[in-house]
């Protein structure tokens, strides 16, 4: 049996959608699931063992450069990949335009949301079969049920992202050129960057934070991939002692870091659903966004703090943590 999962981004959503596999395996045990997902993430479900073939597509990156034979050469270099196989079943959890149109691209029975569920109701025309799933249920909660639906079981266990990235706890990675450096003391994982500035935290609470945390012997790490972010977070690490703010890292190496973390405190980004997917105990600062569809959600601690318009305080943050270290 071949399965065709199409979640192409972003990477919050990404994560969420790692049950899914798991989910297959359980009822499935020997077929083979493929994904279709945007370059930038394919790290991502390469974590999961139970994924048989990444795809990636660069529908961020054509979109940029539509016109140039280049890209006009590598759509049609995916299209091949996509049309390698036939699948018993392709399933689009993402409920967009352009996921839409990626699975009628692939062969095989197409499944999606109907128009009353999907993201965009356009997109439920390009599908074979539609299924009904509430918008109020949690993004975990929906891709689940959409694809037990399509493949026929019953997903009523926990969410089980199924991944796992060997790291030491005394050992923790950085580029390939040089080691990160390492804070004082056991780490906690500051996740300060996010796509957009209304769901940005503060920085002086992260400040005070930080000071909380190193007073209770616990070093942190920030983080950081843009120029803007970098910033942010070597200012943070000048006013937090001992903290060390990170060089670029991939999305494998951020893994590794968040896995060797004995706590993750991020915004709302997608490394703090990746740091609940690891099973670490975390913390997700909610500023402008509504953590009951989009907050983290696993089985191991993950708790969502504040909501739209509600950022937490400090006070708040801390005395969630703690109990968790």
């Amino acid at each position: 049996m071949r399965i065709l999962l199409i979640k192409t981004s972003s990477l919050g959503d990404v994560v969420h959608n790692l049950p899914v596999v798991t989910d297959l395996r359980r009822s499935y045990p020997e077929a083979q699931i493929d994904w279709v997902v945007e370059e930038a993430f394919r790290e991502i479900p390469r974590l999961h063992p139970g994924l048989h073939r990444v795809i990636p597509v660069a529908l961020r990156r054509w979109r940029r450069a539509l016109l140039t034979p280049a890209t006009w050469r590598e759509m049609q270099s995916f299209r091949s990949t996509l049309q390698e196989h036939s699948y018993d079943l392709v399933i689009d959890t993402q409920g967009l335009l352009k996921s839409a149109l990626i699975a009628r691209l692939a062969r095989g029975r197409r499944c999606g949301y109907n128009a009353a569920s999907a993201r965009e109701p356009i997109a439920a025309r390009f599908y074979d079969v539609r299924f009904a799933v509430g918008k109020d249920l949690h993004a975990v909660e929906r891709n689940r049920r959409l694809v037990a639906l399509a493949a026929g079981y019953s997903a009523s266990a926990a969410p089980d992202y199924g991944i796992a990235v060997a790291c030491p706890r005394s050992a923790i990675p950085g580029t390939q050129s040089e080691p990160a450096p390492t804070p004082a003391g056991p780490g906690a994982v500051l996740l300060t960057a996010t796509s957009r500035d209304d769901k940005l935290w503060p920085e002086e609470r992260w400040v005070a934070l930080g000071r909380a945390l190193h007073e209770r012997g616990l070093g942190c790490l920030l983080p950081a991939g843009s120029p803007a972010e970098r910033a942010r977070a070597e200012r943070l690490a000048q006013a937090i002692p001992a903290a060390v703010a990170l060089p670029p890292l991939s999305l494998t190496e951020l893994a590794a870091q968040l896995a060797a973390a004995r706590l993750v405190i991020g915004v709302d980004t997608g490394l703090v659903h990746l740091a609940a997917a690891l099973g670490r105990p975390t913390l997700a600062l909610f500023c402008a966004s509504d953590p009951a569809l989009t907050g983290v959600c696993a089985s191991t601690p993950a708790i969502n703090l504040g909501a739209r318009g509600r950022p937490p305080e400090v006070d708040a943050v801390l005395a969630a943590a703690m109990p968790l270290v």
